[in-house]
């Protein structure tokens, strides 16, 4: 027999088992070995390495022969990995960036610690400090040894992105291996489609956001509370929640709140109260780990102690009603509602269904469809519901606010989707159901499925073929010509969609002129080189700056003084003062690249949501309209 490892009780666990096991009745699956088996050993150990007595008590009561080893996963763990890069390394390549807190909180930064240049926004002013540098400092590690591979910065952008769809990949197959050993290999296929398919995990797998990072940190701390094969794991999966939390997003650590509740239920249940508070403070402690060395992180660049984490609460939930996320705009309560019935289409209705139909499925048949109890499954359903309704009832909402409760979105929808095929595939005769030629329901679920991969898919390719623009239009600054000199690539009206400083040569900086827009923009990390030491920009405080969203006209420079200008035209929106047409303006401007933008305001919505062909068959009221983004260049001759 194995020894369990330090924080486990095996009369605690056994117990736990037989409880959940009343509650459940077996399947056909259950017949092969699940995660639980090997927990139900005839000699429990206890900590000190002897034989439990209350152990053997237990056991005596349900002795079972030796389990034999899980079943292999239907698809290798290698083939999951590959197939989540495969994807992940395409959204890398050709993704827009959806969110301009992205390019201003997140890339800039990095670029300044590489590259000493780089627009700074106020979260990063000492003043405020509600930005950690630890997040920064991991990915610009990362995108030093992208540096190597060339001296333009665009490839270490794009270098950054590869290592995070690969981190992801490596996150989502931990996560697939573990549904397929311990619920059913066939919620593990289920699972794997919808991650692979949606359009919402293409872009946030590699979205450099700390609303990403704790996905990924979720889908590990996922693995580590589901996965019970020798003894449970709470304290490592307190740790990734943890290190979510404080390197990423503080609010994710809220995800975590069902699966630990299950574990102070079992420890009510078993009286083992020692054993959850060993566990408890080992979670902590590796949680407190992370803390201590983001602390030291983040005093090293802003010269002074600072908790970020708390900070970003402090702001978000306590500052008062002239402050906080309010201030930046806010949404109807059905947001996300319809972005996630966008990004996930018929798996999002799922995984709303996958509460329902769990119950319903133990009320009449008394069992569950997967290895585990309906207790199981419902405490890991639970995050998704808990997670929605709360960020719906908060008036500002963002997208990427989803983020980390994407996995257990796309569980929920394996697992009813699992549940509804195990009824509609009965062969029972005396149900309706049974009666239904087995031909025919094959077809009708393989063409859901089928249709539901493509409208993600559609959806995939609209949005890179309507927005992908802003990531190509600077490629001519890097022409022999114009790349060695110093120069301003001038941004209006069009700010919120500079891809960073990674598209610009060495030596070229991105100012704002002014625009419709009167908020706050980012103004210009320090550049000092000499007397001030290591990352001046990250301690020095940044004139202009402020907390409450209110322009600062120190962040222009008059449009005279720039080289460049990007520069969007739309036929469905009018100039007006503060945004002319500037690429109209050839006495000024010459074009140097344009492509085409989707003009959302003139093209029907599903054009808008959807990938639509532009092919003389489809009806003119149904195709896409297109608009020019565009870079300029200033004539030499104007004045």
């Amino acid at each position: 027999m194995a020894l369990l490892p330090k924080g486990s009780n095996s009369s605690c666990l056994d117990s736990y088992v037989l409880v959940l096991d009343l509650t459940k009745m077996k399947t056909e699956e259950e017949q092969q070995p699940d995660d639980t088996s090997n927990l139900r050993e005839p000699a429990p150990v206890g900590k000190s390495g002897t034989k439990s007595k209350e152990g053997f008590k237990t056991a005596k009561i349900y002795k079972q022969p030796k389990p034999k080893p899980p079943a292999a996963p239907p698809i290798p763990n290698i083939t999951a990995f590959y197939a989540f890069l495969f994807i992940n390394t395409l959204a890398a390549a050709f993704a827009p960036i959806q969110d301009c807190d992205e390019v201003f909180n997140y890339w800039e930064p990095t670029h300044y610690l590489n590259r000493r240049s780089g627009l700074q926004t106020w979260e990063y002013s000492p003043e405020y400090t509600i930005r950690s540098w630890l997040y920064i400092v991991i990915h610009a590690i990362i995108g030093k040894f992208g540096s190597l591979l060339s001296s333009r910065a665009s490839v270490e952008f794009y270098f950054i992105r590869v290592a995070l769809g690969a981190i992801c990949a490596a996150c989502e197959t931990r996560l697939f291996s573990v549904i397929c050993k311990t619920f059913n290999p066939r919620v593990g296929i289920m699972f794997g489609i919808v991650m692979l398919s949606s359009p919402g995990m293409f872009h946030a797998s590699v979205a450099y956001l700390p609303s990403s990072f704790s996905m990924c940190t979720t889908m590990l701390g996922m693995a580590a509370f589901m996965d019970w094969r020798g003894g449970l794991k709470t304290s490592v999966g307190m740790m990734w929640f943890g290190i979510g939390a404080i390197v990423g997003w503080p609010f994710s650590g809220a995800l975590m709140i069902p699966l630990l509740a299950e574990d102070l239920v079992l420890s009510s249940i078993t009286g083992d109260v020692s054993e959850i508070i060993y566990r408890l403070l080992d979670g902590t402690v590796r949680s407190l780990l992370a803390l201590v060395l983001q602390v030291a992180i983040d005093t090293f660049f802003y010269h002074k102690v600072t908790v970020v984490p708390w900070n970003i609460v402090y702001y978000n939930i306590f500052s008062g009603s002239s402050r906080g996320p309010e201030i930046f705009g806010t949404e109807p309560w059905d947001f996300y509602l319809r972005n996630l019935s966008l990004n996930f289409n018929f798996w999002f209705l799922l995984a709303l269904f996958a509460g329902p139909i769990l119950g319903l499925q133990f009320l009449l048949q008394g069992r569950s469809a997967t290895r585990q109890s309906p207790i199981r499954s419902m405490v890991v359903a639970v995050p998704f519901y808990m997670w929605l309704a709360i960020f719906s009832a908060q008036p500002h909402k963002e997208e990427r606010f989803m983020y980390p409760a994407y996995p257990f979105l796309a569980l929920n929808a394996a697992l009813t989707l699992h549940t509804a095929l195990a009824y509609i595939g009965s062969g029972d005769p005396t149900k309706v159901v049974g009666k239904i030629p087995a031909r025919l329901k094959l077809y009708v679920v393989s063409l859901s499925v089928l249709l539901a991969i493509d409208v993600g898919v559609g959806r995939t390719f609209g949005t890179y073929s309507a927005y992908h623009a802003p990531l190509q239009v600077y490629a001519p600054l890097h022409q022999a010509e114009y790349a060695s000199g110093e120069a301003n690539v001038c941004l209006g009206k069009d700010w919120y969609r500079f891809p960073s400083s990674y598209f610009l040569p060495r030596h070229m900086r991105a100012k704002f002129i002014k625009s419709a827009f009167d908020g706050l923009l980012p103004g210009q990390f320090n550049e000092a080189k000499t007397g001030f030491g290591f990352f001046p920009g990250t301690w020095l405080i940044p004139p202009g700056m402020n907390d409450q969203n209110i322009e600062d006209s120190g962040k222009h420079i008059d449009i005279e003084h720039c080289s460049f200008l990007v520069d969007s035209h739309f036929p469905g929106t009018n100039p007006s003062e503060l945004e002319p047409n500037y690429i109209e303006d050839t006495v000024t401007w010459e074009e140097m690249w344009c492509s085409r933008f989707l003009d959302s305001s003139q093209t029907h919505w599903l054009g808008r949501i959807f990938w639509i062909p532009d092919w003389k068959v489809v009806p003119t009221r149904f195709r896409r309209q297109w608009g020019r983004h565009c870079l300029l260049r200033r004539r030499a001759n104007a004045s």
